[in-house]
């Protein structure tokens, strides 16, 4: 199942750094998130797009992950002409990212 199924995703940038908040519709889903969506997840699913650290920050109350992407390929907004590299679309295509739909769903 793609992510998009159980969070949405807020994002933005500055520089070369790009912050993306993975938020699940429900709290029940926010275990899962916890589990399968993992700082090296990340850094892989975006590879070369980024040459830097991911840093993964649990906010448990708010049911959400935020992610701190280092060394965004081409310095960011300001500094590159690739629309894909903006913080905004990153946050769409963490949604793409697959994780196992085996798991039974808490409750």
């Amino acid at each position: 199942m793609k992510l998009r199924s159980i969070a949405h995703a807020r994002s933005g940038d500055k520089g070369s750094i790009a912050n993306i908040s993975l938020i699940a519709y429900d709290a029940g889903a926010y275990p899962r998130l916890v589990r399968q969506v993992t700082a090296a997840r990340v850094q892989a699913w975006f590879g070369s797009v980024i040459d830097g650290p991911v840093v993964r920050y649990e906010l448990p109350t708010l049911g959400a992950l935020n992610f701190v992407l280092h060394g965004v390929v081409g310095g960011g907004v300001t500094r590159t002409i690739a629309l894909d590299a903006h913080g905004k679309s990153l946050s769409s295509a963490l949604l793409e990212m697959e994780i196992p739909d085996d798991e039974l769903a808490p409750g």
